[in-house]
């Protein structure tokens, strides 16, 4: 019985010793106590982990985010450029309203993408219609995939794709454009920088 307890313990001791070694063997990387792949799988791509960073506002989390490219680049104006696939993964570790989503999302649009157009206005307000109120633990993952559009996932359910290169560009300038909403210290860590 002690041995079977002793063998039990010793199971149970080791598991954060084998995500540590997984982590270690370039499986994971953890940001702010978030972990996520180093490589996800989309359709036939392999997508790599590009960075990681944590967005704050003022001195509380609210998402650890995850960027995602086919072949990593700290060039913002060169992932953009690029028709590539690429993915930005949302982890919330802090509650979040709808409305102050869409807010963010509005504001990304003015900032980084000032002479947007009717139709990209347009897509914005599709994408605010697919926000919920997000409990901390829940993801938000916008998948862009040239021909295809960027599919939004919110809170694990797919609510749609929007189409075009130009939507997608507007929509990861929120992250990687000329005044990133989370702050260049963000912007910098997302692009492996830092």
């Amino acid at each position: 019985m002690r041995t079977a307890l002793v063998a039990l313990l010793g199971t149970v001791v080791s598991l954060p010793g084998i995500a540590r070694a997984q982590q270690e063997q370039g499986q994971t990387k953890t940001e702010s106590g978030v972990s996520m792949p180093i490589e996800v799988k989309v359709g036939d791509n392999l997508l790599v982990l590009n960075g990681m960073a944590t967005r704050k506002k003022v001195v509380v989390k609210v998402y650890i985010a995850g960027l995602y490219l086919a072949q990593p680049s700290s060039n913002a104006d060169q992932i953009l450029a690029t028709d590539s696939p690429r993915r930005m993964v949302m982890h919330f570790v802090h509650d979040v309203s709808a409305d102050k989503l869409c807010d963010a999302w509005e504001e990304s649009l003015e900032n980084n993408t000032p002479d947007a157009s009717d139709d990209l206005k347009g897509q914005f307000k599709e994408l605010c219609s697919y926000m919920v109120d997000v409990d901390s633990g829940q993801e938000f993952v916008f998948t862009y995939l040239p021909g295809a559009g960027t599919t939004i996932t919110v809170a694990g359910t797919d609510k749609g794709v929007i189409g075009g290169k130009p939507f997608a560009d507007a929509l990861f300038k929120s992250w990687i454009g000329p005044k990133p909403g989370p702050g260049e210290g963000f912007k910098k860590k997302i692009l492996g920088l830092e």
